[in-house]
């Protein structure tokens, strides 16, 4: 009876112990696990996206050039209206920086050649850049340019340059779309060609849209104060937002 007792203190004693310690290494199982199950789900995804890609790629293959340029040109209008809000709002801080029409296709006329050169050299993989680098610089090129029209009445002579350099940037952008379609390697120029011609129709529609809105009040005394500066103020604000969220969120 003497050697129970102490025998039963033991035993509740490690008892306790061992239960103390097992939530311990249930939490510690449970991360390996939980890294394991995100590791396995990584590749799953990864491996279901080439899976699609290669997919794609067998049904494009399989279209006539006519029906792939007509997919390209569509998928390019598409990517300006209705899911490239950014280049949208792009588009538009160019439109409310001049309504010399001269001096805004001299702005989008360099927009459109920096983004069709950077399309195209990403799209044979001569250049590239990470999304998460990429995606905030075009948020603070709408900033830069909204706020360009704020403080300048007038377009400076830099701009088109300015903007230059903003669309090789944009241009990375695209070639992202271009890169989840998959590009036929035996049409590949054509199929190009036929994105970019679809950006250009989505851009067209944007300013046309815009001008529409603002074609009987462009020439009225107010229009700098109550359009042009509060548009542009809304177009930097949002592209501010979208910085904040794209480096920091």
């Amino acid at each position: 009876m003497r050697l129970f007792i102490p025998l039963a203190i033991l035993i509740c004693l490690f008892a306790s112990a061992t239960a103390n310690a097992h939530p311990l290494d249930e939490f510690v199982i449970l991360d390996i696990e939980q890294g394991e199950l995100e590791l396995e789900n990584q590749q799953m995804t990864a491996e279901y996206q080439a899976a699609l890609k290669r997919q794609r790629q067998r049904r494009l293959a399989a279209m006539t050039w006519q029906e792939r340029f007509r997919l390209f040109t569509w998928a390019g209008i598409e990517h300006i209206i209705p899911k490239g809000l950014d280049h949208i709002l792009f588009v538009l801080g160019l439109f409310f920086s001049s309504l010399v029409f001269g001096t805004l296709l001299r702005q989008v006329t360099a927009f459109t050649l920096a983004h069709t050169l950077t399309l195209a050299l990403a799209a044979l993989g001569v250049v590239s850049a990470p999304v998460a680098i990429v995606e905030p610089l075009i948020a603070l090129s709408i900033v830069w340019i909204a706020v360009e029209n704020c403080v300048f009445k007038q377009t400076n002579k830099w701009r088109p340059a300015i903007v230059f350099g903003f669309g090789l940037l944009h241009g990375l952008g695209f070639a992202t779309v271009l890169y989840a379609y998959g590009l036929p390697k035996d049409n590949f120029v054509p199929s190009l060609l036929a994105f970019n011609i679809g950006v250009e129709l989505g851009q067209l529609l944007v300013l046309l849209g815009a001008a529409a809105l603002v074609w009987f009040v462009r020439k009225k005394s107010w229009y700098r104060q109550w359009v042009q500066i509060p548009a542009s103020i809304m177009i930097a604000l949002v592209g501010l937002f979208w910085f904040i969220e794209r480096v920091f969120l």
